[in-house]
């Protein structure tokens, strides 16, 4: 009996800088590895694009998120997600009262308007939880 499918939601308040990057970071990476996943990436104020400094950071790691949207999480119906990966800047719970999966704050800072050397930065940050995330769900497919 093969696992059932994990759906994963990367949740900030823009949608556009760092759940986009860890959107694109965990298409690339679950492709890569074989991964069984569904992968979105929201908003709680969504922005209506993607940071032109978050696409360049991610193309130097030759990751085009380019494709992606900003979305607003109310789109969304958090009960029938896995893991609700929110990028650090809730101070509320967003999940439904009947959530039953992984939700966590992994406290990536904000990148807007800090340079190209901070998106870096935050960018490797992303990528290293990202990778720790699907090692996890790699070791528990259930």
């Amino acid at each position: 009996m093969s696992a059932k499918r994990k759906k994963i939601i990367f949740v900030c308040v823009g949608n556009s800088c760092r759940s986009q990057m860890a959107e694109g970071f965990a298409r690339y990476y679950a492709q890569q590895m074989g991964l069984d996943v569904e992968i979105h990436s929201a908003g709680t104020q969504p922005a209506g694009y993607v940071h032109g400094d978050a696409l360049e950071v991610m193309r130097e790691k030759g990751i085009d998120i380019s494709q992606q949207s900003s979305k607003s999480v109310a789109s969304f119906d958090l009960g029938e997600f896995d893991y609700v990966i929110a990028m650090g800047c809730l101070d509320y719970d967003i999940c439904p009262a009947n959530f039953h999966g992984v939700s966590e704050d992994w406290g990536i800072p904000d990148p807007i308007g800090r340079g190209l050397e901070f998106y870096r930065r935050v960018r490797d940050m992303i990528e290293e939880r990202v990778l720790e995330l699907f090692s996890k769900i790699k070791r528990n497919p259930e």
